[in-house]
């Protein structure tokens, strides 16, 4: 995997051993930063960040900050390692629930321009409605909320819905608060 686009573009990133993460590709990551739009300055949160891939596209592309969130100490770690080798600042790695990191920070009234949010497919029946219920109050006025999905799924969140893409397997779904 290699970084897309923005200061970093072309250096290689570290995914997770094994079959914990299924870190987005290339070619998703550059799609849905482009129905995105520039991040420049841009406050982010990657909650399920896995590889830390998404999170990692964002700091590269000029974002000012992303806290990363992944309950996977070994992934945690990669991300860590992928930051250090890339020399991005401005990152947090949270190693926790993302669903309780969220809830904790949607307490401390924390407001960020993007959330990135790719759960496990699997368990994404499980995650819609707690990170629906949490996303309003995570998102700045006019942030978004960019979800990556199995492309079988069409995600419901009490947000607005700007678009919907299908890559392969993979949905990208972008909503506004």
């Amino acid at each position: 995997m290699r970084i897309v686009a923005g200061s970093r573009k072309g250096h290689r990133i570290e995914a997770p051993k094994g079959i914990v993460t299924r870190p987005t590709g290339d070619r998703v990551r550059e799609a849905a930063f482009a129905l995105v739009g520039p991040v420049d300055g841009a406050t982010v949160l990657d909650v399920f960040a896995g590889s830390g891939a998404m999170g990692l596209e964002a700091l590269s592309r000029g974002a000012s900050r992303c806290v990363f969130v992944e309950r996977d100490k070994a992934a945690c770690r990669v991300i860590q390692r992928n930051l250090e080798k890339l020399q991005l600042t401005g990152a947090v790695v949270l190693c926790q629930d993302a669903t309780r990191t969220s809830r904790e920070e949607a307490t401390r009234e924390h407001r960020y321009d993007l959330v990135l949010v790719d759960a496990p497919y699997e368990d994404w029946g499980q995650q819609q409605s707690p990170l629906g219920d949490l996303l309003p109050d995570l998102l700045e006025t006019d942030g978004l909320a960019v979800v990556e999905t199995s492309s079988r799924v069409e995600p419901e969140l009490p947000l607005t819905l700007l678009t919907t893409r299908r890559y392969g397997s993979a949905r990208i779904t972008v909503f506004s608060r």
